[in-house]
């Protein structure tokens, strides 16, 4: 199973689009509210998540994507349950992903360091020791994938199914949508 962590403040497209994306590969996705069922993005956008932090079966985790968002970075910050599931992910080898500001999230628990890494512009001071990859849509060292921004969440959600499905399945869902 795939979780996609929504706080309140989220980043809309950093979310939606890779969720469309990773739903049309056919991958088991689920949204999960941090602070309840429905979450609002960062531009009032409601959005009805499909469980709540404390229904996560972390036994059947894949996993775990963060989308930026400043609010939604804070709420997830602010929940204990919530950087618990991202270090659970991250200390029994699972895939790992965030965008945007997402990743400073990610180098607040050791995550990032020393691993390849891209963020949102400007948000380089809160990585940590990650190695920056500047200009770099989306990069992917093991098991850590990182995206820039909403500008480049096509590209990370192809990233998050090249992963878990392999790079045929995200070309045939890039030739769906007409990447160009």
């Amino acid at each position: 199973m795939v979780y996609m962590l929504l706080g309140t403040g989220f980043e809309e497209t950093e979310a939606i689009a890779p969720l469309d994306l990773l739903r049309r590969a056919n991958v088991d996705v689920l949204t999960v509210g941090v602070n309840g069922k429905t979450v609002y993005g960062g531009h009032g956008i409601g959005i009805e998540a499909d469980i709540t932090l404390s229904q996560m079966d972390l036994t059947d985790l894949e996993m775990i994507i963060l989308p930026g968002g400043l609010g939604g970075v804070a709420s997830v910050r602010a929940s204990k349950e919530a950087m618990a599931a991202l270090q659970f992910a991250w200390e029994n080898g699972k895939f790992v992903a965030a965008i945007c500001a997402g990743p400073t999230v990610l180098a607040d628990l050791g995550i990032t360091d020393g691993k390849k890494a891209t963020c949102y512009p400007g948000c380089e001071n809160g990585m940590g020791s990650a190695i920056m990859q500047e200009n770099a849509p989306c990069v992917r060292d093991g098991k850590l994938i990182t995206g820039t921004s909403a500008g480049c969440a096509i590209a990370f959600g192809l990233a998050l199914i090249a992963a878990l499905k392999g790079q045929p399945a995200a070309d045939t869902v890039a030739q769906q949508i007409v990447i160009r």
